[in-house]
């Protein structure tokens, strides 16, 4: 196994993709990665090996990022919504801007709406950049798994944004 600094500098940008992407911001992201590599290296002689250390980094990510959810029952109140405050930019029409919202609101809505496994291999690919590989073990199942389970998470999610 790699030296700590090494394990970081290698996994660090992935860990912090994965957690933007189930998070939706940079600042929770960067606070769980930071906890996540903290928690890692207090239970690193407990890691079996048994997969990919990205994917145990991104799984004790996960597991923190819900610890957070389950603690603050996270609500946002129409105040602390910076999105409802901006304005659009004039140089960009506003129709198009507004459908490209509606439509990646209706995306996430539909992904919101998947069950498990499907809505974890979906975020897990998309947002975490893992290989199906990666998936697979992270699950104990192959990476041919993991891939029909992605296509069939990108099918609902079509299905109920089209429908």
């Amino acid at each position: 196994m790699d030296n700590l600094e090494t394990i970081f500098e290698k996994n660090y940008p992935a860990v912090f993709r994965y957690l933007r992407g189930l998070t939706g911001t940079e600042d929770l992201a960067e606070e769980l990665t930071q906890e996540t590599f903290y928690r890692a290296v207090k239970s690193l002689k407990s890691f079996r090996g048994d997969c990919d250390v990205r994917v145990w980094l991104c799984q004790i990510g996960k597991n923190l990022y819900y610890e957070q959810l389950r603690r603050e029952k996270k609500t946002v109140s129409i105040e602390d919504d910076e999105s409802l405050s901006e304005l659009p930019d004039a140089s960009e029409p506003f129709v198009s801007m507004l459908m490209d919202k509606e439509t990646a609101l209706e995306i996430h809505r539909a992904l919101h709406g998947l069950k498990e496994p499907y809505k974890e291999i979906f975020t897990l690919r998309v947002f975490g950049e893992l290989s199906f590989d990666e998936i697979g073990s992270l699950f104990d199942k192959s990476a041919h798994w993991a891939c029909v389970s992605y296509h069939r998470a990108k099918e609902m999610i079509r299905r109920r944004v089209e429908g």
